[in-house]
């Protein structure tokens, strides 16, 4: 048995993965990792066994790949029966960095289901600071929000988001009504460098410069809060902002919403994703908020 080289089980999750959705895209998807680590898992299981699993451009399984298939599934299947056993499994630390109003908005209404799921699973909550990308070093996922160029970490994208112009119900019986895009000049437009009023001017072809007078904030949540209490028209994104417009205190001024040029990725070293627990966060949190 010492003579014997057992796969990485990161190859064989990934077999089962390909196997079953037969798409490099999905598979990758489904485990949090790159399109090519995928096909480098794959292509290292082959010289491993020393056979061909996949004999077509549809993945399809050749008789080898069935018949190995089989034995991965039952493996696989034994592995996690595992913690159902008397002996009760170690517990599992993991450390996440989120961006502030994600984790109020998104994160946190979520997070007790997925305590339910992995009860096993103790999470350390910290804050990362949006576009500048402040983190603390030893994070083990990362929330970002930003462009998506990241040349330092594996990443994938998780949330997608519009925006639209919210005020107070106060502020917008007083100023109102807002009919036309036009109905917004003169009146104090919050700004904030995580969302750029720019956006929406140029999808309603306005050719307005950005706004350089009044209150500014470096925090969405500071920036509901402060548009909430009347202060003035906030550029906002729609799921960020549910909370505030859930219970009233926020209002959109019009009906046209207007794609974000940002988005919120979740973030990772290379090889993180090889322990378990970081694996279940990203899977349930992409399903999550997908």
């Amino acid at each position: 048995m010492s003579n014997v080289r057992i796969p990485p089980i990161q190859c064989l999750l990934t077999f089962e993965a390909l196997a079953r959705l037969r798409s490099v895209t999905q598979a990758s998807e489904e485990l949090c990792v790159t399109p090519s680590a995928v096909s480098h898992r794959i292509k290292q299981l082959e010289q491993i066994l020393g056979t061909k699993l996949f004999g077509r451009a549809d993945f399809s399984l050749t008789t080898e790949g069935i018949e190995y298939l089989a034995h991965v599934r039952d493996g696989l299947a034994t592995l996690q029966k595992f913690p159902s056993n008397s002996t009760a499994p170690g517990r599992r630390k993991l450390k996440l960095a989120v961006t502030p109003t994600f984790a109020r908005s998104i994160l946190m209404p979520r997070l007790r289901q997925f305590g339910e799921a992995y009860p096993e699973i103790d999470i350390t909550l910290q804050v990362s600071i949006p576009l500048l990308d402040v983190v603390a070093e030893d994070a083990d996922l990362t929330v970002r929000f930003g462009t998506g160029r990241y040349a330092d970490v594996e990443h994938i994208c998780l949330m997608k988001d519009d925006v639209t112009p919210l005020a107070s119900p106060a502020f917008a019986r007083e100023h109102g009504p807002f009919e036309a895009p036009e109905d917004l000049e003169g009146l104090p437009l919050l700004r904030s460098p995580l969302e750029p009023w720019r956006t929406w001017f140029a999808a309603h072809n306005l050719d307005w410069p950005e706004p350089v007078d009044g209150s500014q904030f470096n925090d969405i949540g500071l920036m509901c809060d402060g548009a909430a209490a009347g202060m003035g028209v906030a550029l906002l994104r729609l799921k960020l902002a549910a909370p505030w417009l859930e219970n009233g205190t926020l209002v959109p001024l019009y009906t046209r919403h207007v794609p974000s040029p940002h988005a919120h990725y979740l973030c990772w070293r290379t090889g993180t994703m090889d322990r378990w627990e970081c694996t279940a966060f990203a899977d349930w949190l992409r399903k999550a908020v997908g």
